[in-house]
């Protein structure tokens, strides 16, 4: 009988097994997604950049069941990556160990460009549809992955960049923009659609170092691309699951947050379809950022 366990870089006690299989036996309907986010909400498990680790919880759960202490629900089909044939379910690969550290024994860091022609783009491919909540099905217009890597080559870290959202209301607020505005205007944002610290890195710090060392590189890098340039990142943060703190620390702007509501709501005004609220983050890539914008 399991006493004491090191698993996914945690101790697991025969207490907070009995409460696993419970949590397992009381909610069989649950998919093991659900089961997971529920057991790092319960222990409080987080990242230092505040991002619940779901994504471990849920390795953690696939050991534990692979050394025959728990039996997880019937796997479900996970989303495919599309255009490629990796077809992921979030159980097929296990993560490394944790990798715990300074983040001044990993620097400086390796910024890696993907892209579709580009090296490490399948493995930013891989990370992104396996460990990130929203899953990846592949890229929609002009858009910008990172890989970040270790001096030594480790990865750590994916972001993705793409296109702005075509309505924000703090964001238009605090660039003080028109709509013909913000017509001509919304190529020159970039969107940071994707930010994962891959679930098994602790490294305090990480998070906004890389947000800062993305910042000062993105807009060459976007015009290298697209041969148009950037001025202002946004994010949008889901409120339920992280708190933001990487933004704020690498001085990103909050500005508002969403109404909770989708862009399909207007019409479906007696059966409104409601969405996640999310914290909105601006960073400014120059310091006239929003004249550019109001010319």
């Amino acid at each position: 009988m399991l006493e004491t366990e090191i698993v996914q870089g945690r101790r697991v006690s025969s207490v907070e097994l009995a409460e696993i299989r419970a949590l397992i036996e009381e909610n069989p309907q649950w998919s093991r997604r659900r089961l997971s986010r529920v057991l790092a909400q319960k222990w409080q498990w987080y990242t230092v950049s505040g991002e619940l680790k779901d994504m471990a919880a849920r390795t953690l759960l696939l050991k534990l069941q692979e050394r025959g202490h728990i039996v997880l629900p019937e796997r479900r089909q996970a989303p495919a990556v599309r255009g490629s044939s990796l077809d992921l379910d979030l159980f097929d690969l296990l993560a490394p160990e944790p990798l715990i550290a300074d983040l001044s024994s990993l620097r400086p860091l390796q910024i890696q460009v993907v892209g579709p022609k580009l090296p490490h783009y399948r493995q930013f491919q891989r990370y992104l549809a396996q460990h990130h909540y929203l899953g990846y099905r592949g890229p929609v217009g002009q858009n910008l992955g990172y890989l970040i890597q270790s001096r030594t080559g480790v990865d750590l870290a994916c972001l993705l960049f793409g296109a702005a959202a075509w309505q924000c209301a703090p964001r238009d607020r605090w660039i003080g923009w028109s709509a013909e505005q913000r017509t001509e205007g919304l190529p020159l944002i970039a969107n940071n659609s994707r930010f994962l610290i891959l679930p098994w890195v602790e490294v305090p710090h990480l998070a906004s170092h890389v947000l800062s060392q993305i910042a000062h590189r993105i807009a060459t890098d976007w015009q290298r691309r697209y041969h148009h340039p950037v001025y202002l990142l946004e994010s949008f943060v889901q409120q339920d699951r992280f708190q933001g703190t990487c933004y704020q620390a690498a001085n990103w702007i909050h500005v508002g947050q969403t109404t909770g509501r989708t862009r399909q709501n207007h019409r479906h005004r007696d059966n409104a379809i409601h969405a996640p609220v999310k914290d909105i983050y601006l960073y400014a890539l120059s310091s006239d950022g929003r004249r550019r914008f109001c010319r």
